[in-house]
């Protein structure tokens, strides 16, 4: 007997609600995985998208984007620049109107009645008159110590022999003081004039300058010049029986060789000697001739080894002291002398 089967309706139905409810959860984790993951084929298509869209963005705004990204930087920095410029050139202006300022102060001042040297204060001048000075230091009336030229008078000073340095002070509110240094007479010279018979008198500094010509004491020049220079003549050493021919300038240094040498040796001894010295002739340099105070004539040669010429001389004084007459120490080596 053939059997016969029969489907069970409650059973079927149950078979697909599971099936419905797996393919429910597999379809939920495929989601799952598509939204955590994208597939390497969805994620290809994305990035040649966004090239794509780099490369259109980058076609249409890459010049304009650079160039204002350069603008702005220049800007940027004239920006900033600008305000230093005008500090600067605000400095500037101020620094240029203060020196017009002063300027125009100064020369206002220099010009105005103000500062007006009143009194001339000369220290110094031993050897020049009043008048001298005056004449070398010219200050025009209304003359200003801010508009005085120092400098001129010092130049003007200058010119004379005597002078050797000047230095011009301002004494507010109205002294002018000019400090004069001098030169000092280190011998007086005769020189001769046309005929050896005829001398004329000279003074020259220890420098060697010729200082001027010293005009008689009783002569109507003589009166009118500085009383000084007399003074100076009278203690200074005399250097005499010069040869003719020697032309003395004033202001002028002396060139001739026997002046020269006379005077290199007074100044090459020690003061106990060079003090004693009367006179020089000088003749030629190497006949010397010294004269002492005490009338002892020494015969001392050329300007060669002063100092043991001297040393000599000054040993045999004191042993023989005012017994000696005369000594020779041209040749130092072999000295003599001769009693008085």
């Amino acid at each position: 007997m053939a059997s016969t089967h029969r489907r069970n309706p409650a059973g079927g139905r149950s078979q697909v609600q599971r099936a419905a409810r797996s393919n429910a959860r597999a379809s939920a984790r495929a989601r799952s995985s598509a939204t955590a993951r994208p597939s390497s084929r969805s994620l290809r298509g994305e990035r040649r998208s966004a090239s794509l869209g780099s490369g259109v963005a980058g076609g249409q705004g890459r010049n304009v984007t650079s160039v204002r990204l350069g603008d702005v930087q220049r800007q940027a920095k004239r920006d900033r620049k600008r305000p230093a410029r005008r500090r600067t050139a605000i400095v500037v202006a101020a620094v240029l109107a203060v020196l017009v300022a002063l300027a125009v102060g100064v020369i206002a001042l220099m010009r105005a009645p103000v500062f007006v040297i009143e009194n001339l204060d000369v220290q110094g001048a031993d050897h020049l008159t009043g008048d001298e000075i005056s004449h070398l230091v010219n200050v025009p009336e209304g003359t200003t110590l801010l508009s005085v030229d120092a400098d001129g008078i010092a130049n003007s000073l200058k010119r004379d022999a005597w002078v050797e340095e000047v230095q011009v002070n301002r004494q507010f509110p109205s002294t002018l003081q000019v400090v004069v240094t001098e030169r000092q007479v280190g011998a007086i010279i005769e020189v001769p004039t046309g005929s050896t018979q005829l001398m004329q008198i000279w003074a020259m500094s220890t420098d060697g300058m010729w200082l001027m010509p010293i005009p008689a004491r009783d002569s109507d020049v003589g009166k009118n010049i500085s009383q000084k220079i007399y003074e100076d003549a009278d203690s200074a050493m005399r250097i005499v029986g010069l040869p003719a021919g020697i032309k003395p300038e004033i202001g002028t240094y002396c060139t001739d060789d026997a002046v020269n040498d006379a005077l290199s040796i007074v100044d090459g001894m020690t003061t106990e000697l060079a003090s004693q010295v009367r006179t020089v002739s000088a003749a030629d340099p190497s006949s010397t001739l010294i004269t002492l105070t005490n009338g002892v004539e020494i015969a001392f040669g050329d300007a060669q080894n002063i100092r043991e010429k001297e040393r000599i001389c000054l040993e045999i004084l004191s042993k023989n002291e005012g017994k000696v007459a005369y000594i020779n120490v041209r040749v130092p080596e072999r000295p003599t002398y001769r009693a008085a």
